[in-house]
């Protein structure tokens, strides 16, 4: 039977045509926002209608265009964006040269032909050879963090010959099946058991329980083949190591034989203050995997970057991890912008500075608030605030999304929260963000102290 496509030829020209449309009046702004939630809830997920902060308010939010450090919703309304995309946006929304160098190469070429080199390819995989610390060398470009990961895992187990991974509790590598493995939080992979089989969780931060992990698979015969760590946990809720950790780790994958793969993918491109964290405590993997920042918020874009031994079997058969959408041209040329803008704006050091006065501005805030804050912590602009419970966390995301702040925390998780605005926020946005989480911490404390007393109340009575 043949399909009659008439429907999808009027609603794909309506679609483009909203695309193509500079302002909405009234009607088609309606329209947006009820199409949108209709083709999220019969098409997308109607979960994700429910875990919004944006439909706990007076209206659902659709978002429709950003720029700087903020985004707009169909409505019009503006937003300082302190989520960042969970690390995305580092040089802002749209940077000019981002998104020129873009344009320009969508001018010429979109994307390679699987069969000649491409040449945008081989000059990011040098700029970043000139970027990343030590001696890490050759490149090879994906899509995402998560497909990263997973190359680095392969390349792992290619390079030692062995099986076993030791990965960290409450560490989150990505939601595919490699690295979903390595990821250590049991909402996520419970549906999908039994993963990857190989892979050995200790407590992140305790590099004795490495050691321990690593002399007990050497012992069984079942060699550690790399050790897979985040140098600051973000899903986590921002768990910052102590200095000595990642040194100690370092020297004892050496010790075994083991790689250590560091996944930067949200801390990295300048995200804590350094170009990549584990600068912090001078520590050079074998492996780094990249993403999210590294397409300047423009365009998706990972990377595998690793020491030239880890590539020996791939010089041998360049097809034994292959991908047809990774390092594309129109992707290299929004990462080789990203990190000219990083280096000449200076916006890790930037973001040292601006992360030294957010967290002494937020400190004088969240002070007040015991029943509601648990503890602050960051580094340069990665910064996590942990409340009492999810409730009150999620109270205080709905909040500060109420008064134009969008933080990270949904229904389900938000004991810790992130705050990750682009590296560019000015100290003036600092400020209003700062304001307003005052003004929310003060509502939601009076609103649990109120509850509080209802409940002592009833008891009583």
């Amino acid at each position: 039977m043949e399909k009659d496509y008439s429907q999808a030829i009027a609603l794909s020209k309506r679609y483009l045509d909203l695309i193509a449309s500079k302002e909405l009046d009234d009607a088609e702004k309606y329209w947006v926002v009820k199409e949108t939630v209709e083709c999220f809830r019969n098409h997308v997920n109607p979960g994700f209608l429910e875990y919004r902060k944006s439909v706990s308010t007076d209206y659902t939010s659709v978002e429709w265009k950003d720029g700087g450090n903020t985004f707009t919703d169909v409505y019009g309304r503006e937003f300082i964006d302190c989520l960042g995309g969970f690390g995305i946006f580092n040089t802002g929304h749209r940077h000019p040269r981002v998104l020129q160098a873009v344009l320009n190469q969508l001018q010429r070429q979109a994307l390679h032909s699987q069969e000649l080199l491409d040449p945008l390819r081989g000059f990011l995989a040098r700029l970043l050879a000139e970027i990343t610390p030590g001696d890490l060398q050759y490149a090879f470009f994906v899509n995402s963090g998560t497909e990263a990961v997973e190359g680095a895992l392969k390349f792992a187990r290619m390079y030692t010959g062995r099986p076993t991974f030791i990965a960290t509790t409450r560490g989150f590598h990505g939601k595919s099946m490699g690295s979903l493995s390595a990821t250590a939080k049991g909402v996520f992979r419970r549906p999908f058991l039994p993963l990857v089989p190989g892979f050995r969780h200790v407590p992140y931060g305790d590099a004795a329980a490495i050691e321990m992990m690593l002399e007990s698979c050497a012992f069984v015969g079942e060699d550690v083949a790399a050790v897979i760590l985040e140098p600051i946990q973000g899903e986590g809720g921002v768990i910052i190591p102590s200095d000595d950790y990642l040194p100690q780790v370092r020297e004892l994958c050496d010790h075994y034989g083991a790689l250590l793969i560091l996944d930067e993918v949200q801390t990295g491109m300048g995200r804590t203050g350094k170009m990549f964290a584990c600068e912090h405590v001078n520590v050079v993997p074998d492996i780094l995997c990249l993403a999210k920042a590294l397409g300047g918020g423009v365009m998706p874009i990972g990377a595998i970057v690793a020491r030239e031994k880890i590539w020996d079997k791939l010089i041998d058969n360049p097809f034994l991890h292959t991908t047809t959408f990774g390092g594309n041209p129109v992707c290299c040329a929004a990462a080789i912008a990203t990190i000219n803008v990083l280096l000449e704006e200076k916006l890790p050091e930037r973001a040292a500075e601006s992360g030294k006065y957010l967290m002494g501005e937020l400190q004088k805030v969240v002070g007040r608030y015991p029943d509601v804050v648990q503890e602050l912590r960051g580094r340069g602009l990665m910064i996590g605030i942990e409340f009492q419970t999810n409730e009150l966390g999620y109270e205080v995301a709905k909040g500060l999304f109420k008064y134009g702040v969008l933080v990270a925390g949904t229904l389900i998780n938000a004991k810790s929260i992130r705050i990750e605005p682009p590296l560019t926020i000015s100290r003036e946005q600092m400020d209003q963000v700062v304001e307003r989480l005052d003004k929310v911490l003060a509502e939601v404390d009076q609103k649990a102290r109120a509850a509080g007393m209802e409940e002592t109340a009833g008891h009583i009575l």
